[in-house]
């Protein structure tokens, strides 16, 4: 066989056969999502989740987190300690069959855990893969001794070692995540924060004690919550004001339970948060869908049976009940069924029940003894009725106002000749001089351009029927074409880059605010999908006779000015400030902004709903003391500010 025909061929030779957890090193992206400062923070969720699995079981009250100096990380719990014995099957340490083989763990059936969550079993094993190294030390409960084990890139260094007796119970693990595998080691200590006090709600009175030790000086936060979701639900709607106390119901059978806390605000947005053995189901799922089903039925059966509603009266929609609606749903259950590698949805059809029928129960019951919670909570929704058709007519008027139904376009869009959304871009561009400088700098096969003008309107205090028809949103509407809200149809979302390209200046930060608003409101599918972007035009002009550059910050504009006099540092380089984009010409604009080749976009990320929620609350709400304390909390960090 000749060498060209050998390499062409496929046979016995070319199956690997990837042994331990090479396999997890050679498709990391397959275990924890990616191998960027995401997947590098879903290494701590791991090991955490083992720790709250033994809080499940009853056997864990106390988890510690720190990331230490040097970017490891160290977890600790007082549960029971990993089995340290010899395995039955295999000989060696448990507590090295559980951090070097794949699907090796105490999650898949028998007695071990009735309620698990992460990788059900491959969360230790694959952590350790994707380390430098990780040390385990094991407080056994069983026999009251310590026992230590260190790996490199998955592999034991040596045999477990028993160090002596302990009057300690639980797991300590180490470790170094591997610079051959990420793309950066620096934890996101927010990030972290906000998973670590989903988990304190979830298991009303866990102590999770999180430490940054990176710093100066140490940060720390305790999170413990006796409240459990009913305390969740008073953290979501801190800043708003409650139409009454939480409302909690709740179940447990052998195989399953349910709980559910909610609260109406005099806002006009709705925060589900839904949660399946503590893992959060951003897609939702059978749960969900009891709770929204449920919820629906029991208003209009109360507002029907006591004459809220006449009989010629519509019902009211899902979309009306849930207005200014704060809920929290977790489930837990023996053998969850998730959609998908990233369990973001649940899929078991029985939980659709168990939880219809908790609401339908218990919430109808408490409505019965409490009528005046009840009668504030139907005149919202039958307000929001009429508001959604109100929404109805003023979409119809400005479809007839703007042509919609015909396919004219608002007159300040610039369109573009390309037609497949997956290909085109949208820059909603402040103001008409930048729009112009836009349209001439852009490429028309796929670039569209469309200018707004002042101030837009602050959606966080409008209902939609205050949208249609507003001068300032209604071409932004019409020019993306999907609708808005429950109403949303990405299939008709005309394009899949939606680019901001606003100044980097207090007004520009503000219009960005606006319209992220705007979309995280009513379109938030555009964030959850990954189609909004910000433009990040240059700061800085630095010339230097003919040769021009550009800096997107004051680090960047010193470090260029210091390459440009490299050859000579007495040579004057003329640096100016970019006022604003109109100032930019469109060779300028294009070179720098709007050229894909060349430009900087920032993806707009919906990494976490609630800190999103809570922060647009505080910026755009009502509440004027939570946005002042915000301010002063944060001001120092304040840059490119005009005086």
């Amino acid at each position: 066989m000749s060498e060209e025909i050998r390499k062409n061929s496929y046979d016995e030779s070319q199956i690997q056969v990837l042994e331990g957890l090479e396999a997890v090193r050679k498709r990391p992206g397959m275990y924890i999502g990616s191998t960027s400062v995401k997947g590098l923070n879903h290494l701590v969720y791991e090991v955490v989740d083992n720790a709250i699995d033994e809080s499940l079981a009853g056997f864990c009250k106390n988890i510690s987190v720190t990331i230490n100096k040097g970017n490891t990380v160290t977890v600790i719990d007082d549960g029971r300690g990993i089995p340290t014995g010899p395995h039955p099957k295999l000989g060696i340490s448990t507590l090295e069959v559980v951090y070097t083989i794949l699907h090796a763990g105490g999650k898949f059936g028998g007695e071990g855990y009735k309620v698990s969550g992460g990788l059900h079993g491959v969360g230790a094993s694959v952590v350790n893969a994707l380390s430098e190294w990780l040390e385990v030390t094991v407080y056994d409960s069983r026999n009251g001794e310590e026992f230590y084990q260190k790996y490199s890139r998955g592999k034991p260094l040596s045999p477990v070692k028993r160090i002596g007796k302990t009057d300690k119970t639980g797991t300590k693990v180490t470790f170094l995540p591997d610079a051959e595998i990420f793309e950066t080691l620096e934890f996101e200590y927010e990030t972290l924060l906000t998973r670590l006090r989903e988990q304190a709600f979830l298991n009303a009175g866990i102590n999770i004690v999180f430490t940054d030790d990176r710093g100066e000086k140490p940060v720390v936060n305790t999170l413990c919550y006796e409240g459990g979701i009913r305390s969740f639900v008073e953290y979501l709607n801190e800043n708003k004001t409650g139409l009454h106390d939480v409302i909690f119901v709740g179940q447990q059978n052998e195989n399953n339970s349910a709980e559910v806390a909610l609260q109406y605000t005099d806002s006009y947005s709705e925060t589900i948060l839904s949660f399946a053995n503590d893992i959060r189901t951003t897609d939702g799922g059978t749960h969900e869908l009891g709770f929204k089903t449920a919820l629906t039925n029991v208003l209009n059966d109360y507002a029907r049976r006591y004459k809220i509603l006449k009989d010629a009266d519509p019902s009211l929609s899902g979309e009306d009940v849930r207005e200014g609606l704060a809920a929290v749903i977790s489930v837990k259950l023996t053998e969850a069924e998730f959609e998908g590698q990233t369990k973001t949805k649940l899929g078991n059809s029985e939980m659709k029940t168990v939880v219809s029928k908790l609401l339908t129960d218990k919430l109808a019951t408490f409505f019965e003894e409490n009528p005046t919670v009840i009668r504030a909570i139907l005149n919202k929704a039958v307000t929001a009725q009429r508001a959604r058709e109100a929404a109805r007519k003023a979409r119809e008027q400005a479809r007839r106002k703007t042509g919609l139904d015909s396919g004219q376009m608002p007159d300040k869009l610039r369109d573009c000749n390309e037609r497949d959304p997956a290909l085109t871009e949208l820059f909603i561009v402040e103001g008409d001089s930048a729009g112009g400088s836009a349209t001439q700098g852009r490429d028309s096969r796929f670039q569209a351009i469309l200018p707004l003008w002042g101030k837009m309107l602050n959606v966080e205090k409008a209902r939609a029927d205050k949208i249609y028809g507003n001068d300032k949103l209604s071409p932004v509407i019409t020019a993306l074409g999907a609708g808005l809200g429950e109403e949303f149809n990405e299939s008709k979302l005309r394009y899949h880059k939606i680019i901001i390209m606003a100044d980097a200046d207090v007004d520009g930060a503000h219009i960005r605010t606006l319209l992220l608003t705007f979309f995280f409101r009513f379109m938030r599918p555009l964030i959850e999908k990954g189609y909004v972007y910000s433009a990040v035009p240059p700061l800085y002009k630095l010339t230097r006779g003919k040769t021009v550059r550009v800096a997107y910050s004051d680090e960047e504009r010193d470090k260029v000015s210091a390459e440009m006099r490299k050859d000579n540092p007495n040579v004057k380089i003329d640096i100016s400030r970019f006022k604003g984009l109109g100032e930019m010409d469109p060779g300028e604009l294009k070179e720098t902004t709007m050229d894909p080749t060349k430009r900087t976009l920032r993806r707009i990320t919906l990494e976490d709903a609630v800190a999103a929620d809570r922060i647009f609350n505080v910026l755009m709400g009502e509440d004027v003391g939570p946005r002042r304390q915000y301010i002063e909390q944060n001001a120092r960090y304040a840059v490119n500010l005009d005086y």
